[in-house]
C-alpha cells in the first residue's frame, strides 16, 4: 500500500484495514471513483489550454479512458453494495422527471 499513499493522499488507506472485507472494497471502489473523475476532468482541463492537435488527442483519449475506468468501477459497486444501483436510478428518475 506505500506506493498508493501518494496517490491517495486524501485518504487514510490505513483506516479501511479495520474494515470487513466487504466494506472495504465498496470504499476502494469509491475512492477509485473519485480519483477517476479527477483524472479525467485534469486531462480535459489541460486538452483545453493546449494547441497541439496530436497531445490534445492523447489527453482526450485519455480521458475517454478514464470514464471507461469509472463504468467498470461503478458496475462492481453495484454488485458490493446493494444501496448503490437504487440510489443511482432514484437520482435518474429525479432528473428525467
Amino acid at each position: 500500500m506505500k506506493s498508493l499513499s501518494h496517490i491517495f493522499e486524501n485518504y487514510d488507506i490505513n483506516s479501511l484495514k479495520d474494515l470487513d472485507e466487504k466494506q472495504r472494497i465498496i470504499e476502494i471502489l469509491r475512492i477509485c471513483i473519485i480519483e477517476e473523475y479527477k483524472a479525467s476532468n485534469l486531462y480535459e482541463k489541460l486538452a483545453s489550454i493546449i494547441n497541439n492537435s496530436k497531445v490534445k488527442e492523447v489527453l482526450l483519449d485519455i480521458s475517454n479512458e478514464e470514464k471507461t475506468h469509472i463504468g467498470e468501477f461503478e458496475t462492481l459497486l453495484t454488485k458490493f453494495d446493494s444501496d448503490h444501483l437504487p440510489s443511482k436510478q432514484k437520482g435518474k428518475k429525479e432528473v428525467e422527471g
